[in-house]
């Protein structure tokens, strides 16, 4: 590949970037309503389950806290590595 070739390539990979870094964005802000409604539902739950939180709902708030520190550090540059859906959930 030519110096030239290779400097077109890099351009489109950055839009191609830009376009992921803008779905992620709204990912990033759906995750971020879905937080506050599984975290009220979680606190109702406690409220009349004797402090005891539902597991489910934990694992899952784990599991949203992974990806978005994935995704934050993909937008920020600090990472390649994309998130879901691009790659597996952890």
């Amino acid at each position: 590949m030519t110096e030239n070739e290779n400097d077109h390539a890099d351009y489109e990979s950055l839009w191609m970037r830009l376009l992921s870094m803008i779905i992620i964005g709204l990912l990033m802000s759906f995750a971020q309503s879905l937080f506050w409604l599984i975290a009220v539902i979680q606190f109702l739950i406690m409220l009349f389950n004797k402090r005891e939180p539902n597991e489910q709902l934990a694992e899952f708030g784990t599991t949203m806290g992974v990806w978005m520190a994935k995704s934050i550090r993909y937008q920020t540059a600090a990472s390649e590595v994309k998130p879901w859906p691009w790659t597996e959930l952890d």
